[in-house]
């Protein structure tokens, strides 16, 4: 099983730009390292006649027409806004 080095999870968190005390480091590693074991177990597994799946069970796509339907009135969908404008709901700022 590859080990990872105490270095390589130094080069990752420097390339993520996150800093760990060498305590984090070396908890990290030791969870990579079993994330790589657990995947390399995997790796392992014949899987030649098992077809590609998306998803563990049938998932169809359930879709309706895009017809216009009745709706609330304006006034009555923004009366428990927290704030509203001209009709709208008023949100703050995000991006300056």
């Amino acid at each position: 099983m590859m080990k990872l080095s105490l270095d390589e999870v130094k080069y990752v968190a420097q390339l993520a730009r996150i800093e760990f005390s060498d305590e984090e480091l070396e908890k990290f590693r030791t969870q990579l390292d079993a994330i790589i074991g657990y995947i390399e177990k995997m790796n392992e597994l014949d899987t030649e006649n098992v077809k590609p799946t998306s998803h563990v069970v049938d998932v169809n796509n359930v879709l309706r027409e895009d017809e216009v339907g009745n709706s609330l009135p304006r006034e009555e969908v923004l009366k428990n806004a927290p704030c509203s404008e001209n009709g709208f709901f008023k949100v703050p700022k995000i991006i300056e």
